[in-house]
């Protein structure tokens, strides 16, 4: 069987590197985890803060265990480089804990892609900081973020 192209595919021109970015964060707005995993290789290695694992069953275990304890979560992403076949992003989600408590996750991911356009590997650096409601940025309805909702460096984020 063959593997399905994701395009943009590589090498990534700016545009292209750009497009699969918003793509990449529209997926991860739909909080739904059998959608964000297929842009993934089956064999997908990821580190995600201290976690490392391996393939896309794990990428779907992980995400609904996220979301689970992630509540309202909303995410922007923005490219930071990009080369031939790899994208480096930079991102920040706010999200509420069972209690309430809001926080603005910050973080990086280096992205590395096969020749159709699958995410092979993912490296994620993420910390977060507690927020108070009156501070949140992040306010439209879940799923997409609105083209015209500002972006990271719009924010001063």
């Amino acid at each position: 069987m063959s593997t399905p192209d994701r395009p943009p595919l590589p090498p990534f021109d700016h545009d292209a590197a750009v497009r699969k970015v918003r793509l990449a964060e529209d997926a991860w707005n739909s909080r739904d985890p059998e959608r964000v995993a297929l842009p993934y290789t089956e064999d997908s290695r990821w580190r995600n803060r201290d976690l490392i694992f391996t393939g896309r069953p794990a990428v779907i275990d992980f995400l609904r265990a996220k979301w689970a304890r992630e509540r309202d979560y909303r995410l922007i992403k923005e490219i930071w480089a990009h080369g031939e076949t790899r994208i480096a992003v930079r991102f920040a989600y706010e999200w509420h804990d069972d209690a309430g408590q809001w926080f603005r996750a910050y973080g990086n991911e280096n992205w590395r892609f096969d020749a159709h356009g699958l995410m092979a590997e993912r490296h994620a650096s993420i910390n977060d900081r507690a927020i108070r409601d009156d501070e949140r940025l992040f306010h439209w309805p879940q799923g997409r973020r609105p083209d015209d909702h500002p972006g990271l460096s719009d924010l001063g984020l």
